[in-house]
């Protein structure tokens, strides 16, 4: 697959497009591992929800799966801030992973962190594997996911979640709105999933969980955020300040 590959520069901030005006990834060169994007600050906020970074314990997640890779931001903050992980990035372009390489300090490929060069719905769809954390985060140059907006995609990726199994994806851009996104989601995850407000940007990112049944109250949110920010540079209180602002955390516990 053929992916026309563009790169600008900005305010000491390098972006990533395919072939238009759509930025695809970004990366502020004085610090190659911080989440530049709202959207891709928003997908780590797993972190959260489960026991890892945000309260020192730093065991989840141990199998992180990446679908797209983009600018590498997610990989590398993953690959960076949670050491205990092993993780699998599925990119269809190779043009991409060589852009990622050359200019977005993407990691090498080793014992804890390697490259599927492929179809991400065909990957989750044919591997029989498991994993705590699956991000995904895969459009074409129109900002199109294709595959990785079906309901039996979604499904297929709740088949392969961990008992303590997180989703993240990245609904900015689809054909038909998020909505009808949201929508296969909360079927493939019996209505299991949480979408925060849109950002700035007009992306929405969208959990969908296993497992466990999560409840945190705004105040420990709060309260692992600090820890979170402390840890790693990454700062989610803005994003627990639109959840309670949305209202969509009632009564003050986030369910999911």
């Amino acid at each position: 697959m053929s992916t026309p590959i563009d790169i600008s520069e900005e305010a000491g901030v390098r972006y990533l497009h395919f072939g238009s005006d759509w930025i695809q990834g970004a990366m502020r060169i004085r610090k190659p591992n911080a989440l530049e994007l709202a959207y891709t600050r928003e997908m780590m906020a797993g972190l959260l929800l489960r026991d890892g970074l945000a309260d020192d314990a730093g065991q989840w997640p141990k199998r992180v799966l990446i679908i797209g890779l983009g600018a590498a931001s997610l990989a590398k903050f993953v690959h960076h801030h949670c050491p205990q992980a092993r993780i699998k990035v599925v990119e269809i372009a190779p043009s991409v992973v060589a852009a990622a390489r050359q200019f977005f300090k993407l990691p090498e490929e080793d014992a804890r962190f390697s490259i599927h060069l492929g179809c991400g719905a065909q990957y989750v769809m044919e591997k029989d594997a498991s994993w705590d954390y699956i991000l995904v985060d895969g459009y074409d140059r129109n900002a199109r996911a294709g595959a990785l907006d079906t309901l039996p995609f979604y499904q297929a990726l709740r088949s392969r979640l961990s008992a303590s199994g997180l989703m993240a994806v990245n609904l900015f851009g689809r054909s038909r709105g998020y909505k009808a996104s949201v929508e296969r989601i909360l079927t493939a995850f019996d209505d299991r999933v949480l979408a925060f407000p849109s950002c700035d940007s007009g992306n929405v990112v969208a959990f969908g969980a296993v497992g466990e049944p999560i409840e945190r109250p705004l105040d420990e949110l709060r309260e692992r955020a600090r820890s979170l920010k402390a840890a790693t540079g990454l700062d989610l209180g803005p994003t627990i300040t639109r959840l309670e602002q949305s209202g969509s955390v009632p009564g003050g516990v986030l369910h999911l």
